[in-house]
């Protein structure tokens, strides 16, 4: 739920059946003002027709801006607080790679018609203006596993606490109600990932694979990834992680989508997840998991968006 009197986007729901995520870069900037006038008038319409026809689907889109972009457009300064381009992660193995990105797109419904009609509705407006870089198509994987087997999103919060993680509060009045949005897609190395025993793959995650059950401190290896990734109860974030690939090619991915009050929060975990905590001992899970992207945009909220719209 938003702040009173904040009409914010949709960004503490929790995973649906299907997901579109589209990435678009402006290709000059002759028309990006216009087509970006146009797709902002766009989201309200479209979240608002989602509750009117499909109102028990969990049906919305969330638009995210860049740092890049809100310059090239000429949004108001100053810029929400974190708001910057994301630099890269890098570990001694292992680097959280940064790739350029104008405009971020989460679409989904527990209907995959609808989030095929929104993409077709979003590149109808954007055409001329934008180039689509990134278009991923996520599923729902059993009870909200990842690829590799195990749960996603334990760690979540809940209640009062997702709005309080998930949406920037009083700390930026200006931008209260909007959220920070990371994204990066992961490739997993299935092959190699199922020569591990069941035991293997628990000590990566350390939880247990069948009932998620996470390890005790006693028993659970330091580079495990709940205890890197997990970076505290007073520093969360929202996931809406989603599974997407081919099996047939090996290139089966996760998806990593989070919601923010803090950008900080994020570089935490990046930090113990690819530098290591101490430095070197980085999350097991990397060895089978190869970011391919990583760009962080601002979520504003839909007042902002009707502004921004003319």
């Amino acid at each position: 739920m938003a702040p009173a009197n904040i009409n914010s986007q949709n960004v503490l729901d929790y995973p649906n059946k299907h997901t579109i995520f589209m990435v678009w870069n402006f290709t000059g900037d002759a028309n990006a003002k216009g087509a970006f006038k146009k797709v902002c008038a766009l989201m309200s319409n479209l979240n608002n027709s989602a509750n009117v026809r499909f109102p028990e689907s969990k049906a919305s889109v969330v638009m995210g801006i860049s740092y890049r972009a809100w310059h090239k457009l000429g949004l108001p300064a100053p810029l929400p607080k974190e708001l910057a381009d994301f630099k890269p992660v890098v570990g001694a193995r292992h680097t959280a790679i940064a790739t350029e990105g104008d405009l971020h797109f989460h679409i989904r419904g527990d209907e995959n018609s609808y989030c095929i009609d929104v993409a077709a509705v979003v590149t109808d407006a954007l055409s001329g203006a934008a180039t689509c870089i990134e278009e991923v198509h996520g599923f729902k994987y059993w009870d909200s596993r990842s690829i590799l087997g195990f749960v996603d999103g334990t760690e979540n919060p809940h209640g009062p606490d997702r709005q309080y993680f998930g949406m920037i509060g009083d700390e930026d009045p200006a931008y209260k109600g909007g959220s920070y949005l990371f994204v990066q897609k992961y490739l997993h190395d299935l092959t190699a990932w199922k020569s591990l025993t069941v035991e293997e793959q628990e000590k990566v995650f350390g939880r247990s694979k069948k009932d998620d059950i996470e390890m005790s401190d006693e028993v659970k290896p330091s580079n495990a990834h709940s205890a890197l990734a997990n970076v505290g109860d007073d520093l969360k974030i929202v996931r809406d992680n989603m599974p997407f690939g081919n099996m047939a090619t090996n290139e089966m991915g996760t998806y990593f989508i989070a919601y923010a009050s803090t950008f900080s929060t994020v570089v935490k975990m990046l930090t113990n997840m690819f530098v290591g905590v101490p430095e070197g001992n980085y999350d097991r899970i990397l060895d089978f998991s190869t970011p391919k992207t990583g760009t962080l945009f601002f979520v504003p909220t839909f007042d902002m968006l009707d502004e921004f719209s003319g």
